[in-house]
């Protein structure tokens, strides 16, 4: 399947009025389709693998935003570091440290949002509550230190469910997390991102107070 021009018309001008970000999910599919969605003005991707990244933004217009959205290990960091525009999946103190230390050698400032756990499947990564009090408490002066991160928010996946109620809930509960963070003074952080929602269920994050979606099949086909 082509690019889908007509759907990605249709989202944007739904998401724009909304003020939400189009994050277009462009993983393993070929620059020439993510250039049909540039030259209709999108500008921020999404990707999984850093190999694919690298090679994809080497080849891509630089005004391109790149978001890193799968799950980074910190031994790939470096890579991704002097041109990403956001990571959206850190999901440990220790991806943290690191993500300052490669921005800190690249003379950036790289914006991160913290991956929270809320779906009940066994198979997605991110924080859970505790986790996140601890990154906020035991490691808050570590935080002060970290000069070249600063933390914007939050990403989280809902279960992959029919249960629409059950996806709602999960939503709403990345939700509450995120306004009551957003509201405590903490360290090198600018709580302004909430990304929730992807191509199954990016109507009901929008509802619950995603501002930022990632969508890829309804805009790139399945990918097979």
């Amino acid at each position: 399947m082509a690019v889908n021009t007509e759907a990605y018309q249709s989202i944007k001008q739904e998401l724009d009025a909304k003020q939400v970000t189009l994050v277009a999910v462009s993983k393993i599919k070929p620059v020439e389709d993510i250039l049909k969605l540039y030259e209709l003005g999108q500008r921020d991707f999404g990707e999984n693998y850093v190999q694919e990244l690298v090679d994809k933004q080497a080849q891509l217009p630089k005004d391109i935003r790149w978001h890193f959205i799968g799950h980074l290990q910190s031994n790939k960091v470096k890579y991704i570091a002097p041109f990403v525009h956001l990571i959206h999946g850190v999901d440990s103190f220790k991806l943290l440290k690191e993500i300052n230390k490669e921005a800190a050698k690249n003379n950036r400032v790289i914006d991160v949002l913290l991956q929270v756990h809320i779906a009940q499947e066994e198979t997605k990564f991110g924080l859970d509550e505790e986790e996140l009090k601890t990154i906020y408490n035991k490691n808050s002066d570590g935080l002060h230190e970290l000069k070249n991160v600063r933390i914007c928010g939050f990403m989280g996946m809902a279960s992959f469910s029919d249960d629409l109620e059950k996806v709602r809930g999960e939503l709403r509960s990345l939700k509450s997390l995120f306004d009551w963070y957003a509201d405590v003074p903490i360290a090198n952080s600018q709580f302004s991102i909430l990304s929730m929602g992807m191509s199954g269920d990016y109507k009901i994050a929008i509802e619950e107070g995603s501002n930022m979606v990632r969508i890829g099949s309804l805009l790139f086909g399945a990918r097979i």
